[in-house]
Protein backbone atom coordinates (compact mmCIF):
# COMPACT_ATOMS: atom_id res chain seq x y z
CA UNK A 1 0.00 0.00 0.00
CA UNK A 2 2.88 2.39 0.69
CA UNK A 3 3.62 2.70 -3.04
CA UNK A 4 -0.02 3.39 -3.93
CA UNK A 5 -0.56 6.79 -5.52
CA UNK A 6 -3.72 8.88 -5.23
CA UNK A 7 -5.16 12.28 -6.12
CA UNK A 8 -5.22 15.06 -3.54
CA UNK A 9 -5.63 18.81 -3.41
CA UNK A 10 -2.35 20.26 -2.19
CA UNK A 11 -1.90 23.86 -1.05
CA UNK A 12 1.63 25.22 -1.43
CA UNK A 13 3.31 28.45 -0.40
CA UNK A 14 4.79 29.81 -3.63
CA UNK A 15 6.42 32.85 -2.04
CA UNK A 16 6.02 34.62 1.28
CA UNK A 17 2.30 34.75 2.12
CA UNK A 18 1.36 33.67 -1.42
CA UNK A 19 -0.37 30.31 -1.85
CA UNK A 20 -1.53 28.13 -4.71
CA UNK A 21 -3.61 24.96 -4.76
CA UNK A 22 -3.72 22.16 -7.31
CA UNK A 23 -4.75 18.54 -7.71
CA UNK A 24 -1.61 16.40 -7.62
CA UNK A 25 -0.48 12.77 -7.31
CA UNK A 26 0.58 11.73 -3.81
CA UNK A 27 1.74 8.46 -2.30
CA UNK A 28 0.28 6.67 0.70
CA UNK A 29 3.82 6.51 2.09
CA UNK A 30 3.78 10.31 2.37
CA UNK A 31 0.81 10.34 4.75
CA UNK A 32 1.43 10.85 8.47
CA UNK A 33 1.66 7.86 10.76
CA UNK A 34 -1.62 6.61 12.21
CA UNK A 35 -3.61 3.56 13.20
CA UNK A 36 -6.17 3.55 10.40
CA UNK A 37 -5.76 4.07 6.65
CA UNK A 38 -9.02 5.17 5.04
CA UNK A 39 -9.90 5.41 1.35
CA UNK A 40 -11.95 8.60 1.16
CA UNK A 41 -14.91 8.73 -1.21
CA UNK A 42 -16.53 11.95 0.03
CA UNK A 43 -15.64 15.04 2.03
CA UNK A 44 -17.33 18.42 2.49
CA UNK A 45 -16.42 22.09 2.27
CA UNK A 46 -16.38 24.09 5.49
CA UNK A 47 -15.27 27.65 6.18
CA UNK A 48 -12.22 26.29 8.01
CA UNK A 49 -11.28 24.30 4.88
CA UNK A 50 -11.40 27.46 2.80
CA UNK A 51 -9.13 29.22 5.28
CA UNK A 52 -6.65 26.34 5.18
CA UNK A 53 -6.83 26.29 1.37
CA UNK A 54 -5.81 29.96 1.21
CA UNK A 55 -2.87 29.83 3.62
CA UNK A 56 -4.42 30.88 6.92
CA UNK A 57 -1.81 29.90 9.51
CA UNK A 58 -4.33 30.21 12.30
CA UNK A 59 -5.77 26.99 10.87
CA UNK A 60 -2.77 25.32 9.21
CA UNK A 61 0.75 26.03 10.42
CA UNK A 62 2.83 24.34 7.74
CA UNK A 63 2.52 23.90 3.99
CA UNK A 64 2.35 21.98 1.62
CA UNK A 65 -0.91 20.68 3.03
CA UNK A 66 -4.14 18.90 2.04
CA UNK A 67 -7.25 20.49 3.65
CA UNK A 68 -10.55 18.79 4.48
CA UNK A 69 -11.77 18.52 8.08
CA UNK A 70 -14.40 15.94 7.08
CA UNK A 71 -13.95 12.55 5.43
CA UNK A 72 -16.06 9.46 4.76
CA UNK A 73 -15.04 6.23 3.11
CA UNK A 74 -13.85 2.75 4.02
CA UNK A 75 -11.00 1.27 6.02
CA UNK A 76 -8.09 -0.10 3.97
CA UNK A 77 -5.69 -1.02 6.76
CA UNK A 78 -5.97 -0.85 10.54
CA UNK A 79 -3.66 -1.50 13.46
CA UNK A 80 -6.66 -1.06 15.77
CA UNK A 81 -8.83 -4.17 16.34
CA UNK A 82 -11.98 -2.01 16.41
CA UNK A 83 -11.74 -1.43 12.65
CA UNK A 84 -11.34 -3.85 9.76
CA UNK A 85 -10.72 -3.49 6.00
CA UNK A 86 -13.84 -2.63 4.03
CA UNK A 87 -15.64 -1.10 7.02
CA UNK A 88 -17.45 2.19 6.23
CA UNK A 89 -16.29 4.96 8.56
CA UNK A 90 -16.32 8.72 9.07
CA UNK A 91 -13.73 11.11 10.47
CA UNK A 92 -14.63 14.69 11.34
CA UNK A 93 -12.70 17.46 13.08
CA UNK A 94 -9.92 16.71 15.60
CA UNK A 95 -6.78 17.80 13.69
CA UNK A 96 -7.90 16.38 10.34
CA UNK A 97 -7.46 18.91 7.54
CA UNK A 98 -5.80 21.41 9.86
CA UNK A 99 -2.27 20.13 10.41
CA UNK A 100 -2.97 16.51 9.47
CA UNK A 101 -3.55 15.82 5.76
CA UNK A 102 -7.31 15.86 5.29
CA UNK A 103 -10.30 14.73 3.31
CA UNK A 104 -9.52 16.57 0.06
CA UNK A 105 -7.28 13.59 -0.75
CA UNK A 106 -8.38 10.09 -1.68
CA UNK A 107 -6.57 8.58 1.34
CA UNK A 108 -6.06 9.68 4.93
CA UNK A 109 -4.23 8.01 7.81
CA UNK A 110 -5.37 8.94 11.31
CA UNK A 111 -5.40 7.78 14.94
CA UNK A 112 -8.06 5.18 15.74
CA UNK A 113 -9.56 7.54 18.31
CA UNK A 114 -10.69 9.87 15.52
CA UNK A 115 -12.61 7.21 13.59
CA UNK A 116 -16.33 6.50 13.90
CA UNK A 117 -18.12 3.53 12.30
CA UNK A 118 -20.64 4.72 9.74
CA UNK A 119 -23.91 5.21 11.65
CA UNK A 120 -26.68 2.84 10.56
CA UNK A 121 -29.03 4.62 8.19
CA UNK A 122 -26.35 6.86 6.65
CA UNK A 123 -23.98 6.50 3.71
CA UNK A 124 -20.88 8.50 2.74
CA UNK A 125 -22.59 11.22 0.64
CA UNK A 126 -25.34 11.74 3.22
CA UNK A 127 -23.05 11.79 6.23
CA UNK A 128 -20.84 14.35 4.49
CA UNK A 129 -23.97 16.40 3.79
CA UNK A 130 -24.08 16.76 7.56
CA UNK A 131 -20.32 16.83 8.18
CA UNK A 132 -18.85 18.96 10.92
CA UNK A 133 -21.61 21.52 10.32
CA UNK A 134 -24.33 18.98 11.06
CA UNK A 135 -22.43 17.67 14.06
CA UNK A 136 -22.09 21.20 15.44
CA UNK A 137 -25.79 21.88 14.86
CA UNK A 138 -26.69 18.63 16.63
CA UNK A 139 -24.46 19.46 19.61
CA UNK A 140 -26.18 22.85 19.83
CA UNK A 141 -29.64 21.32 19.75
CA UNK A 142 -28.65 18.74 22.36
CA UNK A 143 -27.85 21.65 24.70
CA UNK A 144 -31.25 23.22 24.03
CA UNK A 145 -32.95 19.93 24.85
CA UNK A 146 -30.81 19.38 27.96
CA UNK A 147 -31.74 22.88 29.09
CA UNK A 148 -35.44 22.08 28.96
CA UNK A 149 -36.30 23.94 25.74
CA UNK A 150 -39.19 22.01 24.17
CA UNK A 151 -41.16 22.64 20.97
CA UNK A 152 -43.94 24.21 23.04
CA UNK A 153 -41.50 26.50 24.92
CA UNK A 154 -41.51 29.11 22.17
CA UNK A 155 -39.70 30.12 18.99
CA UNK A 156 -36.04 29.29 18.33
CA UNK A 157 -33.76 31.82 16.64
CA UNK A 158 -31.01 30.61 14.29
CA UNK A 159 -28.46 33.19 13.11
CA UNK A 160 -26.35 32.73 9.98
CA UNK A 161 -29.12 30.44 8.80
CA UNK A 162 -27.91 29.88 5.23
CA UNK A 163 -24.46 28.73 6.38
CA UNK A 164 -23.58 25.11 7.04
CA UNK A 165 -24.35 24.98 10.77
CA UNK A 166 -27.28 27.37 10.46
CA UNK A 167 -29.17 25.55 7.73
CA UNK A 168 -28.62 22.21 9.44
CA UNK A 169 -29.94 23.65 12.71
CA UNK A 170 -33.02 25.06 10.94
CA UNK A 171 -33.79 21.75 9.23
CA UNK A 172 -33.24 19.55 12.29
CA UNK A 173 -35.20 21.82 14.63
CA UNK A 174 -38.10 21.91 12.17
CA UNK A 175 -37.99 18.11 11.93
CA UNK A 176 -38.26 17.98 15.72
CA UNK A 177 -41.36 20.19 15.72
CA UNK A 178 -39.86 23.53 16.77
CA UNK A 179 -40.90 26.87 15.26
CA UNK A 180 -37.74 28.40 13.82
CA UNK A 181 -36.97 32.04 13.04
CA UNK A 182 -34.02 32.18 10.65
CA UNK A 183 -31.68 35.16 10.23
CA UNK A 184 -29.94 35.78 6.91
CA UNK A 185 -28.26 38.60 5.06
CA UNK A 186 -29.19 37.07 1.72
CA UNK A 187 -32.37 38.64 0.36
CA UNK A 188 -32.83 35.82 -2.14
CA UNK A 189 -32.60 33.05 0.48
CA UNK A 190 -36.07 33.38 2.02
CA UNK A 191 -37.52 30.65 -0.19
CA UNK A 192 -34.64 28.30 0.62
CA UNK A 193 -35.06 28.81 4.35
CA UNK A 194 -38.82 28.29 4.17
CA UNK A 195 -38.27 25.09 2.19
CA UNK A 196 -36.00 23.60 4.84
CA UNK A 197 -38.37 24.46 7.68
CA UNK A 198 -38.10 28.08 8.82
CA UNK A 199 -41.46 29.53 9.86
CA UNK A 200 -40.12 33.09 9.86
CA UNK A 201 -37.18 34.78 8.14
CA UNK A 202 -35.45 37.89 9.51
CA UNK A 203 -32.91 40.15 7.84
CA UNK A 204 -29.61 40.87 9.56
CA UNK A 205 -30.85 44.38 10.30
CA UNK A 206 -33.91 43.01 12.08
CA UNK A 207 -31.68 40.77 14.20
CA UNK A 208 -29.48 43.58 15.51
CA UNK A 209 -30.45 46.24 18.05
CA UNK A 210 -28.16 49.25 18.01
CA UNK A 211 -29.58 50.74 21.18
CA UNK A 212 -28.05 50.55 24.63
CA UNK A 213 -30.99 48.92 26.41
CA UNK A 214 -29.77 46.00 28.54
CA UNK A 215 -32.89 43.94 27.75
CA UNK A 216 -35.41 43.75 24.93
CA UNK A 217 -38.84 42.21 24.44
CA UNK A 218 -38.84 38.48 25.19
CA UNK A 219 -38.99 36.50 21.92
CA UNK A 220 -36.71 33.46 21.85
CA UNK A 221 -36.97 30.34 24.00
CA UNK A 222 -33.71 29.18 22.47
CA UNK A 223 -31.01 30.47 20.15
CA UNK A 224 -28.51 28.71 17.91
CA UNK A 225 -26.01 31.46 17.17
CA UNK A 226 -23.41 30.81 14.49
CA UNK A 227 -22.05 34.33 13.95
CA UNK A 228 -21.20 36.02 17.27
CA UNK A 229 -20.97 39.82 17.52
CA UNK A 230 -24.01 42.07 17.65
CA UNK A 231 -26.52 39.41 16.51
CA UNK A 232 -25.52 37.29 19.51
CA UNK A 233 -25.72 40.25 21.88
CA UNK A 234 -29.18 41.16 20.58
CA UNK A 235 -30.39 37.58 20.83
CA UNK A 236 -29.25 37.37 24.45
CA UNK A 237 -31.25 40.51 25.29
CA UNK A 238 -34.34 39.12 23.53
CA UNK A 239 -34.75 35.74 25.23
CA UNK A 240 -37.68 34.46 27.25
CA UNK A 241 -37.23 33.34 30.87
CA UNK A 242 -34.96 30.29 31.24
CA UNK A 243 -33.94 30.32 27.59
CA UNK A 244 -30.81 28.56 26.33
CA UNK A 245 -28.45 30.28 23.89
CA UNK A 246 -25.71 28.32 22.15
CA UNK A 247 -22.73 29.98 20.50
CA UNK A 248 -20.44 28.35 17.93
CA UNK A 249 -19.25 30.98 15.44
CA UNK A 250 -17.60 34.35 14.98
CA UNK A 251 -18.10 35.41 11.36
CA UNK A 252 -19.83 38.63 12.50
CA UNK A 253 -17.30 39.23 15.27
CA UNK A 254 -15.44 37.26 17.95
CA UNK A 255 -16.57 39.89 20.47
CA UNK A 256 -19.97 40.88 21.81
CA UNK A 257 -21.14 43.26 24.52
CA UNK A 258 -24.03 42.65 26.87
CA UNK A 259 -24.97 43.02 30.52
CA UNK A 260 -25.71 40.54 33.28
CA UNK A 261 -29.41 41.48 33.30
CA UNK A 262 -30.68 38.74 30.93
CA UNK A 263 -28.77 36.18 33.00
CA UNK A 264 -29.96 37.23 36.45
CA UNK A 265 -33.46 38.45 35.56
CA UNK A 266 -34.43 35.80 33.00
CA UNK A 267 -32.28 32.89 34.13
CA UNK A 268 -30.56 32.71 30.76
CA UNK A 269 -28.04 29.96 30.00
CA UNK A 270 -25.26 30.68 27.47
CA UNK A 271 -23.46 27.58 26.20
CA UNK A 272 -20.36 27.43 24.02
CA UNK A 273 -20.28 24.67 21.41
CA UNK A 274 -16.96 23.01 20.55
CA UNK A 275 -17.03 20.19 17.99
CA UNK A 276 -13.34 19.62 17.21
CA UNK A 277 -12.39 17.83 20.43
CA UNK A 278 -15.76 17.03 22.00
CA UNK A 279 -15.84 13.68 23.86
CA UNK A 280 -16.44 10.61 21.72
CA UNK A 281 -19.49 9.63 23.80
CA UNK A 282 -21.11 12.99 23.04
CA UNK A 283 -20.06 12.80 19.39
CA UNK A 284 -21.62 9.35 19.00
CA UNK A 285 -24.85 10.54 20.62
CA UNK A 286 -25.07 13.41 18.13
CA UNK A 287 -24.49 11.11 15.14
CA UNK A 288 -27.06 8.66 16.54
CA UNK A 289 -29.64 11.44 16.49
CA UNK A 290 -28.68 12.62 12.99
CA UNK A 291 -28.96 9.09 11.64
CA UNK A 292 -32.22 8.39 13.47
CA UNK A 293 -34.90 10.59 15.04
CA UNK A 294 -33.32 13.84 13.79
CA UNK A 295 -32.58 12.67 10.25
CA UNK A 296 -33.82 15.38 7.93
CA UNK A 297 -35.93 14.91 4.83
CA UNK A 298 -34.76 18.06 3.01
CA UNK A 299 -31.13 17.12 2.37
CA UNK A 300 -31.51 17.46 -1.45
CA UNK A 301 -32.55 21.10 -0.93
CA UNK A 302 -29.46 21.80 1.20
CA UNK A 303 -26.62 19.89 -0.45
CA UNK A 304 -24.76 20.27 -3.73
CA UNK A 305 -22.11 17.74 -4.76
CA UNK A 306 -18.97 18.74 -6.64
CA UNK A 307 -15.76 16.95 -7.61
CA UNK A 308 -12.59 17.85 -5.72
CA UNK A 309 -11.22 19.12 -9.05
CA UNK A 310 -14.02 21.74 -9.15
CA UNK A 311 -13.51 23.16 -5.64
CA UNK A 312 -11.74 26.43 -6.49
CA UNK A 313 -14.86 28.52 -7.18
CA UNK A 314 -16.61 26.99 -4.16
CA UNK A 315 -13.71 28.01 -1.91
CA UNK A 316 -13.86 31.56 -3.24
CA UNK A 317 -17.63 31.64 -2.76
CA UNK A 318 -17.62 30.51 0.87
CA UNK A 319 -14.89 32.99 1.78
CA UNK A 320 -17.02 35.80 0.35
CA UNK A 321 -20.06 34.66 2.35
CA UNK A 322 -21.90 33.53 -0.76
CA UNK A 323 -22.41 29.84 -0.02
CA UNK A 324 -25.94 28.71 0.74
CA UNK A 325 -26.36 25.26 2.22
CA UNK A 326 -23.68 22.60 2.08
CA UNK A 327 -21.17 21.43 -0.54
CA UNK A 328 -20.25 17.73 -0.57
CA UNK A 329 -16.92 16.95 -2.20
CA UNK A 330 -16.65 13.81 -4.34
CA UNK A 331 -13.20 12.17 -4.31
CA UNK A 332 -13.94 9.14 -6.50
CA UNK A 333 -13.95 9.40 -10.28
Amino acid sequence: MQDLSFKAMVVKETEENQFSRSLVERRVADLPDGDVLVRVTHSSLNFKDALSATGNRGVTRQYPHTPGIDAAGEVVESRAPAFSPGQPVIVTSYDLGMNTDGGFGQYIRVPAGWVIPMPAGLDAPTVMGYGTAGLTAALSIMKLVEGGVRPDSGDILVTGATGGVGCMAVAVLAKMGYRVAAVTGKADAHGFLSTIGATRVLSREEAVDDGKRPMLKSQWAGVVDTVGGEPLATAIKSTTPYAVVTCCGLVASPFFKTSVFPFILRGLTLVGIESAECPMETRLEAWHHLAGDWKIDVMPSIVREVAVSALDPEIDRILKGGQTGRVVVRLDG
